[in-house]
């Protein structure tokens, strides 16, 4: 199934685009307020998406609303979308949005790498979705779960998400919570699953002025290979409207309101890394919220010797760098348990402003040789 390239060939709707409520391209498979759908194969699905992408880089004057998503739901119930090849979507290749009881099993996406905006399976909103058996190769996020910006008029949680079996290659991050997350992220698990040569491995990204609460996540029996950052959480995202904004860069303790993100209740466990090359983990929270309550369980990682330095996140303060361990600022409540990092240039944990924070039977390694970071 190929589809055309002309934007006069696309319906109108209104729809959300990052989060924001607006008139946009209809996506190329739609439904909305409908039940009972099953998408399946096998077969492929070509989006045609190399002008839209063109267009979208060289002259976005010429894009009337947002360009559209290869395939897309809002407001549905029971949807199935399996055994098919997604290939070259003009924009996000898989969104459901306010929807529940949502499968997406057995799917490979393919977007070059250079393809702008091109994420793989975006749940917003959703509740109760398995992403199981899929292969994503994109040139965005692979899988980004999101809740909407302080701009949705109606905030839902996107919860009871399971992500298992899943194999992401390049990308952003494999997978993703955030930006948008001004309904909540909660009840998410991330288990069996191999990261290979994305920018970030685990990526939570937020900033003030959003809101909302990432909660009760679990990553385990993770492999990844070649990544830039294996663990990136970052509170000052700069991307997208309002990012540049003082608020955001304002590194003083603010007052606490609606508006302040937070995100706590997160455990890492089985999981190694190889070949990183910035760092092992970058998590900088804000200090009026610190992240809170994180556990690093059984974790090995490893650094790439001779590190191309890289960009660890869209964080402006930080320069590119390479072999770094672990950077934590404005956090409370962390349990290093039974880990390992190996190859770094740096000290292996540099924490500022934060408390609580607990190591156990962990190691740098050095020369071959183990040395308690407890020390």
């Amino acid at each position: 199934m190929l589809f055309s390239d002309n934007s006069n060939d696309y319906p109108i709707v209104n729809s959300r685009w990052e989060g924001v409520k607006q008139d946009v391209y209809m996506p190329c498979i739609y439904g909305k307020n409908i039940e009972n759908v099953i998408i399946t194969g096998d077969g492929k699905i070509d989006g045609n998406g190399k002008k839209w992408w063109h267009i979208f880089r060289n002259d976005r004057s010429n894009l009337k609303y947002p360009r559209p998503y290869l395939i897309g739901f809002d407001f549905c119930e029971r949807i199935t979308i399996e055994k098919l090849f997604l290939t070259q979507s003009p924009s996000w290749t898989v969104h459901p949005m306010e929807s529940n009881n949502v499968v997406v099993d057995n799917v490979s996406i393919s977007n070059p790498a250079d393809s702008p905006n091109t994420d793989g399976i975006n749940p917003e909103s959703c509740r109760n979705v398995r992403i199981s058996n899929c292969y994503i190769d994109v040139g965005d996020d692979c899988i980004a779960i999101k809740a909407g910006t302080e701009e949705t008029a109606e905030k839902s949680p996107c919860e009871n998400i399971l992500i298992t079996n899943c194999n992401m290659i390049h990308g952003h991050g494999a997978v993703v919570l955030g930006s948008e997350m001004s309904g909540c992220i909660r009840n998410v698990t991330i288990t069996n699953c191999v990261f290979q040569k994305t920018d970030r491995g685990v990526r939570f990204k937020t900033r003030r002025g959003r809101g909302g609460t990432i909660s009760d996540i679990t990553f385990s029996n993770i492999v990844m290979d070649e990544v830039l950052s294996a663990f990136v959480m970052n509170y000052y995202y700069y991307c997208g409207p309002k990012g540049n904004d003082p608020i955001v860069w304002n590194k003083d303790a603010l007052q606490v309101n609606e508006s302040t993100p937070a995100c706590n209740n997160i455990s890492f466990s089985n999981i190694i890394a190889k070949n990183v090359r910035a760092y092992a983990g970058f998590l900088y929270g804000i200090p009026e919220l610190p992240i809170s309550n994180i556990s690093f369980d059984n974790i090995r990682v490893s650094m790439q010797i001779d590190a191309q330095a890289g960009e660890v996140d869209m964080f402006k303060d930080v320069k590119p760098t390479a072999g770094k361990g672990f950077f934590i600022e404005n956090a409370d409540s962390f349990l290093f348990n039974n880990v390992i990092i190996d190859n770094i240039v740096s000290d292996p944990l540099d924490i500022r402003n934060s408390t609580n924070i607990y190591v156990n039977q962990s190691f740098v390694k050095k020369d071959g040789k183990l040395i308690s970071l407890s020390a």
